[in-house]
């Protein structure tokens, strides 16, 4: 069976600026990625496609080059936090009521064709040194760690992947922390005790090690293990969540359950250092005062 047809990286261009401007000109790689699937509409098909082979999902890596083209056409920035947000130029070309959304669109091409430009001549001064450089049609991907390390996460034994799991919890504030693991337990991998200041209370938490995006049965299916044990549950996977399973997430009435996709994984192994090193570089910018020779 052929694969859903994905948008390419530049057609996702406008509708991630779309995006941040529906979220209030700012948001979370997760929530960008969540408001550009239900604007396009995307199918649970097309969701599913995996990227290579997986865990990242192709709507996510060619949102993520998208991101990326956006940042280096002067229309978006990002913090170390992971939080994305408009720059003025971006805001302007949201904004402006003299254009339409068509005359947008064509200064969305007229940037992106300018920074390819850009890139190819880039290309062609480094080449001489370079003889491997990324192809310049495209931009430069986001740092490549996240793919690094889930790939060194899905190459776990389920059992370590839990035991890497308690230590997370233990490291993020949870106490008595234990790995069931074992059949017949619903489906349920372990509970811990949450500590928020004075109060605490026990969390459930499952692990899926997963290529690709997670289906709204398996949070009904975790929910339904927890049924009668407690009524706080922690769903986390190496892949993607679908909108539809972070809505059952969140369904009125039914027990919330939080969720921690891959890219969020990632970005919680780095804060704790588990298994991620971060190395701090200084990067001086040097220039010649030539008023102070003409001084001496």
């Amino acid at each position: 069976m052929a694969k859903a047809s994905v948008p390419q990286h530049n057609e996702m261009l406008w509708p991630v600026l779309q995006a941040l401007g529906e979220l209030g000109g700012s948001a979370s790689i997760g929530e960008i990625v969540e408001t550009v699937t239900k604007r396009e509409g995307f199918s649970d098909a097309q969701q599913a496609v995996l990227h290579k082979d997986g865990p990242e999902t192709e709507v996510g890596y060619r949102l993520a080059w998208a991101r990326t083209g956006l940042k280096a056409m002067g229309l978006l920035t990002n913090s170390t936090r992971g939080v994305w947000a408009l720059t003025d130029e971006g805001t302007a070309l949201l904004a402006d009521p003299s254009t339409t959304d068509a005359q947008r669109r064509e200064r969305m091409r007229e940037l992106w064709s300018a920074h390819l430009i850009e890139l190819r001549k880039a290309r062609k001064a480094r080449a001489s040194q370079n003889a491997d450089d990324a192809d310049a049609e495209e931009p430069a991907e986001e740092p490549n760690w996240k793919e690094q390390l889930l790939g060194q996460l899905m190459s776990m034994q389920p059992d370590a992947f839990e035991r890497l799991a308690r230590r997370l919890l233990r490291e993020a504030d949870f106490d008595s922390v234990n790995v069931t693991g074992q059949s017949g337990d619903g489906g349920i991998d372990g509970l811990g005790v949450y500590r928020l200041g004075l109060v605490s209370f026990p969390v459930f938490f499952q692990c899926k090690r997963y290529r690709g995006s997670v289906r709204p049965s398996a949070v009904r299916d975790f929910r339904g293990a927890m049924a009668g044990r407690g009524d706080k549950g922690l769903l986390i996977t190496t892949g993607t969540f679908t909108a539809d399973a972070k809505k059952e997430a969140t369904r009125d009435g039914a027990p919330p359950i939080d969720l921690i996709d891959g890219d969020r994984l990632c970005g919680l192994l780095k804060q704790y250092e588990l298994g991620v090193r971060t190395v701090t570089r200084t990067v001086e910018d040097i220039s010649v005062d030539t008023g102070f020779f003409r001084e001496i």
